[in-house]
């Protein structure tokens, strides 16, 4: 019999082994009773910084019989538990000629493919950037002051984006799917607690090989990962896809994964020409934030003990705001505790930021997004791709600022705040590797999203009792919070209207916001695909 117990409180120091005991001490029972058991939930309550807790949710199977269950010290945060199941689908028996394409190895592509090669079907993995093996020098040579690469960068080459943007798994869905995900992540190297923690993270330095042993498990399945191949357009006959043209020659296909990302800007270009179904959506946008991590861990933890027990402190913030006759909220987005700031570029002549952290969290920085919502009737234009040319605009801006050297137009916080440019005869403090350069922001987001920030920023500040502005420095611009355009689907079929066998997944498609939404995204058009089609011979 499973039995879930919520809200077990222990505190930080209180080694997790000693889990168990407070389980059977909720439910009344000794230890021995308890067969198997293992941690559903953790987070932690920092609101007391005399007693910092880890807060639990668990599972135990008892030995007791449901009868013996209802005489057990009960209360509302006990009861029984029925856990999800997964729904492995069975294949379909439409025939599929040939193998199944996918467009993109980030987050909602290699979950598809990896879903697809465990079920049979040997999915050809395009991706126009290079292996991680390839990305990871050019990356460092990038950061040190070399070239920039077109296909080779933080956002192109296997893994996508996510590779190399933090490898943070926060994602508001739940369900076995998600589930799903998470252990597929750990088969594949991630750590056991991504299972369980409320704020699980996987770290820019484990997810190279992360992506690399999901790519070995796929290749021993029959599947194939095709390199520095860019697909150049759909081949489509009669509404339906017949197959692909790409930079490395034709592919007969009746069945594609479109899982670009949302940084894949001439590809969006490419299919609105073609005629694919494609609307603008609201996306978020805004600056990146940096300040001491020390200054983050006091705030947090009080006491400077519980640094090398917790490691460096997060945090989480979130306003509302009335901006220009618009309710909207401004929240603090991917926060790197121990980070970095990063260039986040994927075009010659522009300069867009992000940031990440390694597992160990180690450098002396915390940074942040600062997110503004902007919808569409702000975009300027009613063209579809309004938003992406918006994004152009301003990150066109940023690279002239910045001299044509992918330097970050930076500003102290408090400055930006009046309005004004920070003056200084030296750097101001900042992680990122490049270099930066004291600039006016008002340059670089439109007026609306200043206006947002500036009304926002303070009312966060004092939420966080003056720990965000002081000492603390904003980097911009950051544009890429979400993709500005949604590519429809069909809710039931999943499938692109008047592109039959074209199937829209992840973040590029508008249908994602994170790792793992996006790669539950990706999962469930690889379900329905199964369910439908036939493995190929």
């Amino acid at each position: 019999m499973l039995v879930r117990v919520t809200d077990i409180r222990m505190p930080v120091e209180a080694p997790e082994e000693n889990l168990v005991y407070e389980v059977a001490k909720r439910l009344g029972i000794k230890k021995a009773d308890i067969a198997n058991w293992r941690i559903l939930r953790k987070s932690m309550d920092a609101r007391s910084r005399q007693e910092i807790q880890y807060v639990y949710t668990a599972i135990a199977e008892t030995k007791a019989n449901s009868e013996t269950f209802k005489k057990l010290k009960r209360d509302k945060k006990v009861d029984f538990f029925k856990p999800d199941r997964f729904d492995d689908v069975k294949p379909g028996s439409e025939a599929m000629d040939e193998r199944p394409v996918i467009i993109g190895s980030g987050p909602a592509g290699l979950l598809a493919g990896y879903y697809l090669a465990l079920k049979g079907y040997k999915p050809i993995i395009l991706e126009r950037g290079h292996p991680v093996k390839e990305r990871v020098p050019a990356i460092r040579s990038f950061d040190s002051g070399g070239e920039f690469e077109r296909d080779n960068n933080y956002l192109y080459g296997e893994g996508g984006a996510g590779c190399f943007s933090d490898g943070k798994l926060t994602c508001r869905l739940t369900g076995p799917d998600v589930d799903w995900v998470l252990d597929a992540f750990v088969t594949c190297g991630g750590k056991e607690s991504i299972r369980y923690e409320h704020r699980p993270h996987l770290g820019s330095n484990k997810l190279p090989m992360i992506c690399r042993n999901f790519r070995r498990k796929i290749d021993a399945l029959g599947g194939e990962y095709r390199f520095g191949c860019q697909v150049e357009r759909l081949i489509v006959e009669d509404g339906k896809v017949t197959g692909l043209k790409t930079s490395t020659g034709d592919i007969k296909t009746s069945v594609v994964i479109l899982a670009i990302g949302h940084s894949a800007r001439d590809t969006y270009e490419t299919l609105y020409e073609q005629g694919v179904p494609i609307v603008q959506k609201p996306f978020q946008l805004g600056l990146r934030i940096e300040q001491p991590q020390a200054q983050i861990n006091h705030h947090k933890y009080g006491k400077d003990t519980y640094v090398d027990l917790l490691g460096a402190a997060d945090y989480s913030v979130t306003v509302k705001l009335h901006t220009n006759n618009q309710d909207r909220e401004m929240y603090s987005f991917c926060m790197c505790a121990g980070g970095y700031v990063i260039p986040s570029v994927s075009e010659y002549g522009e300069f867009c930021s992000n940031g990440m952290s390694n597992s160990r969290h180690d450098s002396i920085f915390a940074n942040s997004g600062l997110m503004v919502t902007l919808y569409p009737h702000e975009f300027g234009s009613d063209h579809p791709l309004a938003g992406m040319y918006l994004q152009r605009k301003y990150e066109q801006a940023a690279y002239m600022i910045g001299m044509g050297e992918y330097k970050a137009p930076i500003s102290w916080a408090g400055d930006f705040l009046k309005g004004k440019k920070s003056i200084s005869d030296i750097p101001l403090p900042s992680s990122y590797e490049r270099g930066t350069i004291i600039a006016n922001m008002d340059e670089i987001l439109p007026p609306v999203v200043l206006k947002s920030l500036r009304e926002g920023l303070p009312i966060m500040d004092k939420k966080y009792r003056g720990n965000l502005v002081k000492n603390g420095t904003v980097v911009g611009p950051e544009m890429r919070g979400s993709a500005p355009v949604r590519i429809d689907r069909d809710l039931q079929t999943r499938v692109a209207p008047g592109f039959e066998g074209l199937y829209p997944v992840g973040e590029g498609a508008g249908y994602a916001g994170g790792i793992v939404s996006a790669a539950v995204d990706g999962l469930r058009s690889a379900k329905a695909i199964v369910s439908r089609f036939a493995p190929v011979g």
